[in-house]
């Protein structure tokens, strides 16, 4: 059984409240970037990424199970869970160089970094990417900062 799809919404935020507000799942990875502004998302898209603590019903929804949210930082947008900007961020790049990469949507990543970078005046402060996370960081973020420019 699939859920209702994005393009029954006017935007991506409706999507997710109607999905998956109230639920026990935290939006992640590009399902957050889009729930916290930074990537636009894709025309006619049907998959929504979370964490939960079990796996759920829908087809379309990728549940990742964890056995606690606790370690996890969310924000909650009304009735919505989303990974904060950091966590979103760090759980991709720590998947970045790894064989789980084919998971990472490399495109709402890099926009995604773009989009953080010029809405805090050209700077990646605030941001706190792990140690581990950094290489990679480092990496991806010449892109970001060039992602506009072409």
């Amino acid at each position: 059984m699939q859920s209702v799809t994005r393009g029954s919404f006017l935007t991506n935020f409706e999507w997710f409240q109607d999905v998956v507000g109230g639920e026990n799942v935290i939006l992640r990875h590009t399902s957050a970037l889009e729930c916290l502004g930074l990537f636009l998302g894709y025309f006619n898209q049907s998959e929504i990424d979370v964490y939960a603590l079990e796996q759920g019903a829908y087809e379309n929804i990728n549940y990742h199970v964890v056995d606690t949210f606790d370690g996890i930082d969310v924000v909650r947008k009304g009735n919505v869970m989303s990974t904060s900007v950091s966590q979103t961020f760090n759980d991709m790049l720590s998947k970045y160089g790894t064989p789980e990469e084919i998971d990472i949507d490399e495109q709402s990543l890099v926009e995604g970094l773009s989009s953080y970078y010029f809405a805090n005046n050209e700077s990646f402060d605030g941001l706190h990417i792990l140690p581990e996370n950094l290489p990679y960081f480092n990496q991806l973020k010449e892109w970001a900062v060039e992602y506009y420019d072409d």
